[in-house]
């Protein structure tokens, strides 16, 4: 039975991560000959190709996809098996922000596996607006946030890629030749913002902002109460709502991605369940419910 090296895998993840060879390399702190060189032997031990060339990049192909799912999974119960045998148990408390609407999709995962890792770390969940919770981790007042909003300030990776819909009341009556009447939250928010310069791009659909919320509790009750249409992530839909599209002569929608950050001064405990979320999370949360299909390679 052939074994797979964590090295390797732990390779062929920057790889994943850093998109290119050479950056990958750089982050690993070797040459590049030595990456390729490790990747040309695990493909050796797997016995399949996990990259191919495409002009002067390489992809990875679906085999290479694959393979770095499962190298997550086997980096993350090696690591988490050093560190319970090896270190003192974590203790301490973690202080997490998540905005509402991730609240029953993104955040479950995480807490699991926070506890999973560090069974003795007490959690304080902190659910607020995501601009809100990103001047919190500033601050200092929370440790570690999931966000929309991107920071390069900030230490983070990527948990998921949502798709982002035009949501309205399951029974809600869609008149295109209407103005289409908006429910959005206050300034400052990503999906106002998408929202509106999506209805402005597209110049066709005539609108009005009919209702305007502090937050997503107040966006979701005017939502089923059928009082209009608002932009948002599919993580917001539920059975008595509906997404409104194209054929609805509604303008498409950038996706929306949910990040990770922690705080820039965080103390032992925290930087390590964070690497480990990194590890076991970073790219592997799957996106929700999509018509669009997966491309079958990886850029590089």
């Amino acid at each position: 039975m052939r074994s797979l090296e964590i090295d390797l895998l732990r390779t062929l993840l920057a790889i994943s991560r850093y998109q290119t060879f050479a950056r990958a390399a750089q982050h690993l702190h070797k040459t590049q000959s030595a990456v390729t060189q490790q990747m040309q032997r695990l493909q050796e031990t797997v016995g399949t190709p996990l990259f191919v060339r495409q002009g002067r990049q390489k992809r990875l192909t679906e085999a290479g996809m694959k393979l770095v799912g499962y190298a997550r999974q086997v980096i993350a119960l090696n690591d988490e098996a050093i560190h319970t045998l090896t270190s003192l148990p974590h203790q301490g408390t973690i202080r997490l922000g998540a905005p509402h609407d991730i609240a029953d999709t993104i955040l479950p995962p995480v807490l699991r596996n926070i506890v999973r890792t560090a069974p003795q770390v007490q959690l304080e969940i902190r659910v607020d607006r995501s601009p809100f919770l990103m001047q919190a981790l500033h601050l200092g007042e929370i440790d570690m946030t999931i966000s929309t909003r991107h920071d390069q300030a900030l230490d983070g990776f990527v948990l998921r890629h949502s798709p982002t819909a035009w949501i309205c009341a399951a029974d809600y009556v869609h008149d295109p030749e209407q103005p289409v009447p908006l429910i959005l939250a206050d300034e400052p928010s990503i999906f106002r913002k998408i929202g509106l310069e999506a209805l402005e791009r597209q110049n066709k659909v005539r609108w009005h902002i009919r209702y305007v919320a502090p937050n997503l509790v107040g966006i979701k009750a005017a939502v089923r109460a059928g009082l209009g249409v608002t932009a948002r992530s599919i993580e917001l839909l539920s059975q008595d709502m509906r997404a409104l599209g194209e054929a609805d002569a509604m303008p498409g929608l950038p996706d929306a991605t949910f990040y990770l950050w922690i705080r820039p001064d965080p103390n032992a405990t925290t930087q390590r369940v964070f690497d480990m979320l990194r590890s076991t999370l970073g790219h592997t949360l799957h996106p929700g419910p999509s018509s669009r299909k997966p491309p079958a390679t990886h850029p590089f």
